[in-house]
């Protein structure tokens, strides 16, 4: 059996959000987004530490064609949750104002530091995954973002720069504002420069502990945005494994958690999604298809 899942494509509908659209949920889910309305009200946290020693070697080879570019292992772990998101759009869902959407893009951010030190700034980032995107062209995409963002030491632009002009303004009127702002999110009304380039309204919010050598962590989602989904990676390490033949083996892994809205899917689904990511982690080679071809991967 396939995991690609396709439908067909409506016209936009009075319900639809800029970012979304409608849903019809089934009862249990409608219900539960009344009985529980806040997203931090339904978080499910997901622990796996996944093999990740053929990407290790896979990697190594391709850096080998290009030295003077590195395509690293974030870049493939940003590849593959893109891969999954096409393949299980399930996840690709969210609830807001009591009704479910289904985004009709792929978006992945994380926060980077500037510079490596604990004065810097962090300036946010988001990836919007294409259909014909493979793992060397979103690796060279977030590679020219972060040349372009630690340039300057400051905010030169975007989200970031109209959040410190928030943050600039009284006390009374910034929560005067952020109460405007949020029924404005209730009801996706939201304008754009508040959304384009803001991660909690993204599809996947990432957070790259094992760059600064700490583990995956739990993290709780946000009331305020679209996000359902965040996963955090933790620092590469050895470890033994037992192997199908029996054989023990020092295997290269990574330890992934996920946190996830549990109104917009089952866990059946959330299980299959996450081993669906295990599996393009030991065939890597699937990172260099377009988004648009299928990874085939039998669940049964």
């Amino acid at each position: 059996m396939s995991n690609k899942e396709t439908k067909p494509k409506r016209k936009r509908s009075f319900r639809d959000r800029p970012d979304g659209r409608y849903v019809k949920a089934p009862g249990l889910q409608t219900v539960m987004g009344y009985l529980l309305p806040k997203r931090t009200d339904c978080e499910v946290y997901m622990h796996t530490t996944i093999d990740a020693t053929k990407l290790v070697e896979y990697l190594e080879e391709k850096n080998k064609a290009h030295p003077e570019y590195k395509t690293t292992v974030f870049h493939a772990a940003i590849t593959a949750m893109a891969r999954m998101i096409k393949e299980r759009p399930l996840m690709n869902r969210f609830i807001q104002g009591y009704r479910m959407y289904e985004r009709d893009e792929i978006s992945i951010s994380f926060v980077a530091k500037r510079q490596f030190k604990d004065e810097a700034e962090e300036t946010l980032l988001v990836v919007k995954a294409q259909e014909n995107d493979t793992l060397d062209k979103i690796s060279r995409r977030i590679v020219k973002e972060l040349r372009r963002e630690r340039k300057s030491e400051h905010a030169t632009g975007g989200i970031d720069e109209l959040l410190d002009k928030f943050a600039a303004l009284p006390r009374p009127i910034l929560m005067a504002a952020m109460s405007i702002i949020r029924c404005m999110d209730f009801w996706g009304k939201n304008p754009k420069a508040f959304v384009e380039g803001n991660p909690n309204y993204t599809t996947i919010l990432c957070a790259n502990l094992g760059s600064i050598k700490a583990p995956a962590v739990y993290h709780h989602l946000n009331n305020y945005g679209t996000n359902s989904i965040f996963v955090t990676i933790g620092t590469f390490h050895d470890e033994e494994k037992l192997m199908e033949d029996g054989t023990k083996e020092i295997r290269k892994v990574v330890d992934f958690g996920a946190i996830l809205d549990e109104r917009i899917a089952d866990g059946f689904y959330f299980a299959r999604s996450l081993k669906l990511i295990e599996h393009i982690f030991a065939h890597p080679e699937l990172l260099d298809r377009p988004l648009s071809e299928p990874s085939n991967y039998n669940f049964e």
